[in-house]
């Protein structure tokens, strides 16, 4: 048995109370109660046991257990109640699983995102089931009269063997919830070899509702009364409403009012996820979402541009700073101008180790690549949708959201209400990729809501998204290498920065190999409006790093995975430096990893290959891409991906949310681009920007984990950066032809015969 971390703080993880006339309950701060809506259980229990609590248990044995965090695909509905019922030793098929509403004076962190869910919750959630566990064992020796550590749990059931005694957690709970609470220090964890329930695939719990078309996501939510709504922003960034014709759309049928929304009181401090567009928008309410749409059609309205601002925005750590928002209509071959000018400048130093410069000076040749990415849009297959009910200082808010927390403060702001009488609940997302961790659309709802005092679902059309969004920064990165005249690697600079914010993370591989290593970073200041994308930063830099050592490799005279491989053995054997966040052994282990896998010394005929590896939210992750060229077009045959993620909760979840990342990265790669043309994004619906389509998805996909006992850390995330660098370096192999440019298919066109 394995003591619990404690450090834990005991009001952080568990409370026990007793229920009015009996019953167990626990009450866990990171995962606590709601009133279910249990639907399509086979066999329910009489009587539940609970209160205020995320965990209930029937008089049958039978336990609903409820997932706090958002749901948008990742499976942590399944996968974190899994914990919990892991040490809470109960049989899978008796757990009934209920999504859990937002409630920040009981949870902490009910937040979807930054591949955290599992890793957050690894050790609460285990030491919450465990200290279930083990107030089912004294109730169960209290009733026996025999010593506790004589009771054994199994399934659902405690059992005293020299007496032959044995009961259900059902036969326990009322008087388990009478029970002392207990020291944290004292409840021990299950060791990792006697898992059965992590470590095995369990099925999505909502898959059937998924196929059967049950509702749960945001725009499906229907009340009786409820109007419907539609928004209008500014028709480009530095922009901004100066006054339009209410009657050009109330005269219309079904339109019942039109009028301005402001999003922000001037007195409000904004936090990260406030990020919004345009805090004046437009709001069409109506009968329909059809009649709302046409109206949209009709309004005469006349826009000016928008003056310099600057309001003041708390980040990730609290810390509060001012942020500029530049006036003007911006345009990306603008932006690729003074990104080329800030390649020239000196940064800002993030990271220097030895003597680079000399490095440089002395080299007998130097190699230098620079490498750009646009803004991409996040593309969620669910529009940006909520339903908000205000009435009077109360206000009833659901749709999608990946951090309803965030939020909370600017609705409660913009409505003039105490953030207490605001209820989020949460609805199950269709895609989010950090999209919905940017909440404006619930404020908005809110706003129309208690204007028009009724509630009111608001849904966005795509090409109010897609031009009016959230986007992933454009980055530009500059690599150089320095080389003596034996072909030795002397120094390794980086100097990258985008608009409006820099990819370089400046203690990551390969910092901490080379004696000679700068990192420098810079920013350009913009009005377009750009946030988390699925592993923000990362996504970029990871292939701009690895397809330099790619060429790096190739320049040495090295095989690109032994060239890797070398570089992290001198991290592991002697580092550079003593900030380096990434474990050189275990990094090397993925690359071993994929390199068996694949069979990387054997290719064949008519394959091209390539490999990228990256480490981001604490997991490790290699990649090889296979190419082949049919009809002079670039197909994707297969990719071995090999993952350090710690212990796996549930295998076939984890390996489809690998694939997904894979085939989402392979899109971006090929043909993910945003345009700004006078400040107007350039595409707005499917038509232009293009994704990737089915045929086009690998022929074979497989993923392969890492098998140890470390505690799990990211995996939404971590598998999507190393796509780029590995196909742009299968591609290289297949054509000739090196991509320093992302999106690959304009480039690839560009080559005689090649089409796509």
């Amino acid at each position: 048995m394995t003591l619990i971390n404690k450090k834990l703080d005991r009001r952080s993880f568990l409370k026990v109370s007793t229920l009015a006339g009996g019953g167990m309950m626990l009450s866990f701060s990171w995962l606590a109660g709601c009133k279910p809506t249990s639907e399509e259980i086979m066999t329910m229990p009489k009587e539940w046991f609970e209160i205020n609590s995320y965990i209930k248990i029937g008089e049958n044995g039978a336990v609903t257990l409820f997932n706090p965090n958002p749901e948008f695909g990742s499976n942590v509905k399944t996968s974190l109640p899994m914990i919990l019922a892991e040490e809470l030793d109960v049989d899978w098929k008796n757990v009934f699983v209920e999504q859990a509403d937002f409630y920040p004076e009981r949870f902490d962190r009910q937040f979807t995102g930054g591949s955290q869910g599992i890793r957050s919750g690894w050790t609460p959630l285990r030491t919450a089931g465990a200290t279930a566990r083990q107030l089912l064992v004294n109730a169960a020796a209290q009733t026996w009269e025999v010593p506790a550590d004589e009771i054994t749990t199994n399934a659902g059931f405690v059992e005293h063997v020299a007496s032959g005694k044995r009961a259900g957690y059902g036969e326990m709970a009322s008087l388990a919830g009478t029970m002392e609470a207990l020291d944290n220090e004292t409840v021990k964890l299950k060791d990792i070899s006697d898992f059965k329930i992590i470590g095995n695939s369990k099925k999505n719990v909502d898959g059937k509702k998924i196929v059967t078309g049950k509702p749960m996501f945001g725009i499906d939510h229907k009340v009786e009364g409820m109007k419907y709504a539609a928004i209008v922003h500014p028709p480009a960034f530095g922009m901004k409403l100066k006054s339009f014709d209410k009657s050009s759309v109330t005269s219309l049928p079904g339109i019942q009012d039109a009028f301005e929304v402001k999003i922000f009181k001037d007195d409000y401090g904004r936090n990260f996820f406030d990020t919004t567009t345009f805090p004046e928008i437009i709001a069409i309410v109506g009968n329909s979402t059809w009649e709302v749409l046409q109206a949209k059609k009709n309004l005469k309205a006349e826009w000016e541009k928008a003056p310099e601002s600057t309001f003041k925005m708390a980040g990730w750590s609290g810390d509060v700073s001012d942020v500029k928002v530049p006036s003007g209509l911006e345009n990306t071959s603008t932006h690729s101008e003074k990104m080329a000018e800030y390649i020239t400048e000196p940064g800002d130093i993030l990271r220097k180790n030895g003597d680079p410069e000399g490095a440089f000076k002395s080299a007998s040749r130097v190699l230098e690549r620079t490498y750009t990415a646009p803004f991409l849009a996040h593309n969620t297959m669910e529009p940006m949708n909520c339903f908000a009910d205000v009435k009077g200082d109360k206000a009833v808010i659901f749709g999608p959201t990946q951090a309803p927390e965030m939020i909370l403060g600017t609705i409660a702001s913009s409505l003039g209400i105490p953030k207490e009488n605001i209820q989020i609940n949460l609805a199950r997302m269709g895609g989010g990729f950090g999209r919905r961790a940017y909440s404006h659309h619930m404020t908005e709802a809110a706003l129309i809501s208690q204007k028009i005092q009724a509630p009111v679902k608001m849904v966005y059309t795509r090409e109010d998204d897609m031009t009016a969004g959230v986007y992933r920064p454009a980055y530009s990165a500059t690599y150089r290498a320095a080389l003596d005249e034996n072909n030795n690697l002397l120094a390794l600079h980086v100097k990258a920065g985008g608009i409006p914010e820099s990819p370089i993370h400046a203690n990551r591989f390969p910092a901490g190999a080379v004696d000679n290593y700068l990192a420098e970073g810079w920013q350009i200041e913009s009005n377009i409006s750009v946030g988390a994308f699925r592993a923000p930063g990362s996504n970029f830099i990871a292939g701009a790093e690895q397809s330099f050592l790619d060429e790096l490799a190739e320049e040495m005279g090295k095989d690109p995975i032994e060239f890797r491989l070398e570089l992290l053995k001198r991290a592991e054997t002697n580092p550079v430096g003593e900030n380096n966040d990434y474990d050189p052994k275990r990094y090397a282990g993925v690359l071993e990893l994929v390199r068996d896998k694949s069979n990387w010394s054997t290719i064949q005929n008519g394959i091209s290959r390539g490999v990228s590896a990256y480490f981001c939210h604490s997991s490790y992750v290699a990649e090889v891409i296979d190419v082949s060229m049919k009809d002079n077009q670039p197909v994707v045959e297969n990719v071995y991906a090999a993952v350090d993620c710690g212990i796996v909760v549930n295998p076939d979840a984890a390996a489809n949310m690998g694939e997904g990342a894979i085939v989402d990265g392979i899109g971006n790669a090929f043909f993910g681009e945003m345009a700004i043309e006078n400040g107007v994004p350039t595409k707005s619906n499917f038509d232009t920007y293009r994704m990737i389509r089915h045929a086009e998805a690998p022929k074979k996909i497989e993923v392969h984990f890492v098998q140890n006992n470390e505690a799990p850390t990211g995996l939404g995330e971590p598998l999507f950066p190393p796509v780029f660098a590995a196909l742009g370096n299968s591609l290289y192999k297949a054509t000739g032809k090196r991509l320093y440019q992302q999106p690959f298919q304009p480039q690839l066109i560009e080559m005689k015969n090649l089409k796509m």
